[in-house]
């Protein structure tokens, strides 16, 4: 047992022994260490203006990632460094590259978001070389500005690279000698902490997670704290204990195991969007619409779905594809788990079949089959950085003769859990795939959701886009290309 946070903080080592298990690290920055460069705008992860860069390790490779301090517990970083705005300039006192293409590319005016989009580049930079403005746009997804307008941004994205090389920073270059440090840092104990009359713990390995779990069945389990962050920031509640997830490296792991891939719990977003790509690019869309990169660097696949919102993006994707979940416990003789299917673990709005000394340890995905037809949708008011209004997935496959042999439609958004459409699924089972099965299933999906009215969307307009989006599925795996509705209106604009 370790009692003793440990990270850098730029170059300096920071050791703590009492600490507020859900003090922000935003909140330490300007108040303990009077950083202020880092701002606090929405303290929900949502404007971007507290983007610092955490470099963690992935096996020995030193990775950096962009996040919001806002909502990051300070204990999590254990291991890390953290890097913030006041950290860029040079030891001559010159600005760093992306600093100097914000100031030749006009990208500032009042200034409070400067230091978020600066970071937010800073990573882009670290990670990528020349990316293009695609790349640039997504990595600045999760900045607002209300002054310059992105385009004067988005060209000191295109220009930073310009203005120096790669090999000249100092965060690259001496990135093999932080990954040594941090490397030192790296143990297999139990980090337990204690301040505010409350403690947090962070275990090591999986074996140490199932005790602690068996020992404080009562306990926050904290992956990405994505959602949790704000239970404190918004909520302000008082969360004992905390058991964070994030030092298990057995649990980041994603492999491919031939029929299916297995992501571990702790698997984050981003790493769980590379390798969903591989089976539908319907996917890759769907995780690049998944919050800002601040949050797909710091979510997780199991906290998305242990957190069991009926708005969450993943699961209706995931029960579409017959996902199934591994839960662990401490047993008398070890570990114990059970496998079950996805859909059958959310029972109920925020109640799920988990018993209190349980985790999610894996979650399984079986690969798409040659004949399957595939589809996902997400609808929400804004494109970027926005909860789904509804999402959903559809999993078909069809027999010999074009009748639907399997069909597995799930909806988020349409009830209080996410879920399939039994009644829908039914009207297509055995039918020809074509307009006159998909208006039997369209007719059937009020049987299957009584969805409500909120400030997303009405009850009304989610019965009608659900069906809709059906709809348009049918359109894309049937109708040759160029002869669907929005091509032909597209065609008369064009002629006039």
């Amino acid at each position: 047992m370790r009692d003793t946070l440990r990270f850098l903080l730029g170059d300096a080592l920071i050791e703590i022994d009492r600490c507020d298990p859900t003090l922000t690290v935003l909140d330490w920055l300007r108040l303990d260490r009077r950083m202020t460069g880092t701002k606090e705008g929405c303290a929900e992860g949502d404007c971007g203006a507290c983007t610092v860069v955490v470099g963690r390790l992935d096996g020995s490779r030193l990775r950096y990632e962009a996040i919001n301090a806002c909502i990051r517990f300070l204990p999590t970083l254990d291991g890390c460094q953290l890097l913030t705005v006041e950290h860029l300039k040079g030891s001559d006192g010159s600005l760093h590259p992306v600093q100097q293409a914000m100031v030749e590319c006009h990208g500032s005016q009042c200034g409070f978001c400067t230091p978020g989009f600066v970071m937010s580049l800073l990573a882009l930079r670290l990670n990528e070389a020349e990316p293009g403005i695609g790349r640039i746009e997504d990595a600045l997804a999760g900045n607002l500005c209300r002054c310059t307008g992105y385009e004067p941004i988005i060209a000191a994205g295109r220009r930073m690279d310009e203005i120096a090389p790669r090999e000249q920073d100092h965060f690259l270059r001496d990135r093999a000698a932080v990954a040594e440090r941090l490397m030192a840092l790296r143990d297999e104990e139990t980090l337990k902490l204690d301040g505010s009359g409350r403690s947090f713990h962070a275990p090591a390995t999986t074996e140490g997670l199932a005790e602690l779990v068996a020992a404080h069945p009562q306990a926050t389990l904290v992956a990405g704290a994505t959602d949790v962050g704000l239970w404190v920031t918004k909520g302000m509640k008082r969360l004992d204990p905390v058991i964070y997830l994030g030092r298990i490296e057995a649990l980041r792991e994603i492999e491919d195991k031939g029929d299916h891939l297995r992501f571990g719990a702790m698997a984050s977003h981003i790493d769980v969007r590379t390798a969903l790509a591989r089976l539908s690019p319907q996917l890759d869309e769907l995780m690049r619409r998944f919050g800002g990169e601040q949050v797909r660097n710091a979510g997780t696949i199991g906290g998305n779905i242990a957190n069991g919102s009926p708005i969450g993006d993943l699961p209706p994707a995931l029960i579409a594809l017959d996902a199934t979940l591994v839960l662990a416990r401490q047993g008398a003789n070890g570990i114990e788990r059970r496998t079950i299917p996805l859909e059958s673990f959310f029972l109920d709005y925020r109640k799920q079949d988990r018993h209190p000394d349980e985790f999610v340890e894996a979650v399984l995905v079986p690969k798409l089959g040659t004949d399957a037809q595939f589809h996902v949708s997400k609808v929400s008011k804004r494109f970027d950085e926005d909860i789904s209004a509804i999402c959903c997935a559809f999993h078909l496959r069809l027999g010999p003769d074009g009748r639907v042999s399997e069909a597995r439609l799930a909806y988020g958004g349409m009830a209080g859990i996410p879920k399939r459409a039994k009644a829908a699924e039914e009207a297509l089972l055995g039918q020809p795939w074509d307009e006159t099965a998909v208006a039997a299933a369209i007719a059937a999906l009020p049987q299957d959701f009584t969805p409500l009215s909120d400030m997303r969307a009405s009850a009304t307009y989610r019965l009608k886009v659900a069906g809709n989006l059906l709809r348009r599925f049918l359109i894309e795996t049937t109708a040759p290309t160029g002869q669907t509705r929005v091509a032909g209106l597209l065609a008369e604009v064009a002629h006039g």
